[in-house]
């Protein structure tokens, strides 16, 4: 299917593929004051590799990003504060999309019963995380308390496994909780608008490779289209295989199938968008990790 493209339809998605890869970084800018463009690129592009190909790649990337962040400077009380507010508002982007589809779907009249329920699911979950977010947000007090309960919780693990229980929770909480507000207030907008810019444009991805392959708008809609994004999406919330490989490409054929897309069409487009928004940038993640560990190892000081 890829020779049977243009050069004009090769270049948008070379250059589409490019530009989804660069919303990460915005992401990352808006998260973390102070970081630059080229110190965002490598966190990124490192993480975002790991992530995808290493299993339990998600808690690797995320160790792997505090290390880069603590490497070029950065406090980790506000590492941590950036690493979950990514996080969160990753999650929430992930369980509103399939709420939004589902309007769409229901405007257009093809709104389909799994649809429905995973737009339920997506609405419970987003409810109660945004509820368990504003728990924390709302006073020092309501952070404390959640400490000292998650605090009680790590110590009785800790006498299980029989290891030292680790910090005040209540007081760790509760420095969180300041940081955060002081974080939000005044980055909210930007880690908004950053976060949905990324998840439309990963979207842009699969809908233009889509149509360059030959499924057009009225086959397969392009509501139906972010339906099935937004469903999968969904799924990949749950870390079941690096990257979701597997689940994330059987899900989009399997929607975009019985949404009426062709079958030979349908997979050879969801091979090539899989293509260039997961199996491209594991080898510049790679590169970036490395030009990462040569910077490190020259800021280590030498032992006379």
């Amino acid at each position: 299917m890829i020779r049977a493209m243009t050069w004009l339809e090769l270049l948008t998605l070379g250059v589409l593929a490019v530009w989804n890869q660069a919303t990460y970084w915005f992401v990352e800018l808006a998260a973390r004051p102070g970081l630059s463009y080229p110190q965002a690129i490598k966190i990124t592009q490192a993480s975002t590799a790991t992530s995808n190909s290493l299993p339990g790649g998600v808690a690797v990337g995320a160790g792997l990003q505090y290390a880069m962040y603590s490497s070029y400077g950065f406090a980790p009380p506000d590492i941590a504060v950036s690493l979950t507010l990514t996080g969160i508002w990753n999650t929430f982007a992930k369980l509103g999309m399939p709420i939004i589809a589902l309007a769409l779907l229901a405007i257009s009249g093809s709104a389909g019963g799994g649809f429905i329920v995973a737009s339920i699911v997506g609405l419970l979950a987003l409810v109660a995380t945004i509820a368990g977010f504003a728990v924390v947000l709302r006073s020092e007090d309501g952070a404390s308390n959640v400490g000292r309960r998650l605090g009680a919780l790590l110590s009785f693990i800790s006498r299980v496994t029989r290891r030292p229980p680790r910090g005040d929770w209540a007081m760790i909480l509760a420095d969180f909780r300041r940081r955060t507000v002081r974080l939000l207030a005044n980055r909210w907008v930007p880690l908004t608008v950053a976060t949905l810019v990324s998840h439309f444009s990963l979207y842009i991805v699969l809908l233009l490779t889509l149509r360059h392959v030959g499924i057009s708008n009225a086959t397969v809609g392009w509501e139906q289209v972010l339906a099935s994004f937004a469903f999968v999406r969904l799924l990949s919330a749950l870390p079941i295989t690096p990257g979701g490989v597997g689940v994330v490409e059987l899900g989009l054929a399997a929607s975009l199938i019985a949404a009426g897309g062709e079958e030979a069409l349908v997979v050879a487009a969801v091979l090539v968008y899989r293509l260039l928004t997961f199996v491209l940038p594991i080898p510049f993640g790679v590169i970036s990790y490395f030009i990462w560990r040569q910077e490190a190892a020259q800021l280590q000081p030498v032992e006379s």
